[in-house]
């Protein structure tokens, strides 16, 4: 079935806000999303992808190995790429789903029975990790993921590729994935090495205006009733939107972060108490992304306050004498920060 239009999507701003972004910029680290069910993650996950420009990929290759030269690429790939010889084909983004009961060799790839038992050759099976390659790796429920499963994410998150050795194999592969996780806080807490590894963390829920539940379920009927019509009324919004995340990541490398601003992020974090500087690096990388996006040549006061609390409220330390939430918290730190500088 055709994905749901991402220009048609209603409300949710901070969450189609945070998805733009680590479109933009996937070095920012994914993108976790909290709050009632039903209310439109896994729709703003797979219509992003579903407008966004298609990739090339080398013909004939499991992983989707970028024919570009320099680019990260498997065994296989790379001495065809060394000598001049790789070809590809445009292909869609694709948006793989990890299911929760997932077992390890179908997330990573395990040897090829069938190929074994008929051909007697030893022959690899991509997993889930090979097909999420170059586009987004989508979890729902993750604070419900088995341990395993998150010790295995949290290593390939971290080096962007997946290495097999089992069943007399040795297969070595890129994983660069957005990794985007869903889930809703009361059934369970996400553990704290794989909640670092996220970029940013935005919180939903369920809308509370009359008007714009009507609207969500309007737009939804008329969608299941008939995609092609509804997907063509909303094509020229997505086409724009399209076109400003091409540019912005053209634009990217060249849009400048001042000592100031880099200041103002250091400053934030040291008075929120983050841990490490993965407050930081999110924080930078998500305003320059945003500011690309908006086509400015400076990250702005703007582009910080705006992004400052997906990207550290899930880095925040749990105060026992603080009952507000962490956004909350972040807004106040914001407030004092900006006050002091004015």
């Amino acid at each position: 079935m055709a994905a749901f239009p991402f220009s048609a999507i209603v409300g949710q701003d901070e969450m189609k806000q945070a998805i733009l972004v680590a479109a933009v910029d996937p070095a920012i680290g994914g993108v976790l999303v909290f709050g009632d069910r039903g209310t439109g993650k896994s729709t703003a996950v797979r219509a992003l992808a579903a407008l966004l420009p298609k990739i090339r990929s080398i013909d004939g290759c499991a992983y989707g190995c970028d024919p570009a030269p320099g680019t990260p690429s498997c065994d296989c790939c790379a001495p065809v790429k060394a000598a001049g010889k790789a070809k590809g084909s445009q292909r869609p983004v694709p948006v793989v789903d990890l299911p929760l009961g997932a077992t390890e060799d179908r997330v990573v790839g395990a040897l090829d029975i069938e190929r074994a038992l008929s051909q007697g050759v030893k022959a690899f099976e991509p997993g889930l990790l090979a097909r999420a390659n170059r586009g987004f790796l989508y979890i729902d429920e993750v604070n419900l993921l088995e341990d395993h499963l998150v010790d295995l994410l949290i290593d390939v998150a971290a080096s962007g590729e997946n290495m097999v050795e089992r069943d007399g194999l040795s297969i070595r592969h890129p994983a660069r994935f957005v990794l985007v996780g869903s889930g809703n806080p009361e059934e369970g807490e996400l553990r704290p090495q794989l909640l670092d590894r996220f970029g940013l963390a935005v919180d939903v829920g369920t809308p509370t205006d009359i008007a714009v539940r009507v609207e969500v379920v309007k737009r939804r009927d008329a969608f299941e009733r008939d995609p092609e019509s509804f997907i063509a009324q909303w094509r020229t919004d997505d086409e724009r939107i399209r076109r400003r995340i091409v540019a912005a990541r053209k634009r990217l490398p060249s849009v400048a972060v001042s000592d100031a601003a880099l200041a103002r992020a250091a400053q934030l974090c040291l008075s929120l108490g983050t841990d490490g500087l993965r407050g930081e690096l999110a924080l930078m990388r998500a305003a320059r992304a945003l500011a690309a996006y908006e086509g400015a040549a400076e990250v702005s006061d703007d582009h910080l306050r705006r992004m400052a609390a997906p990207a550290l409220r899930h880095r925040l330390r749990r105060d026992p004498l603080d009952e507000a939430g962490s956004g909350t918290r972040v807004a106040r730190a914001l407030d004092e920060l900006f006050a002091q500088t004015a």
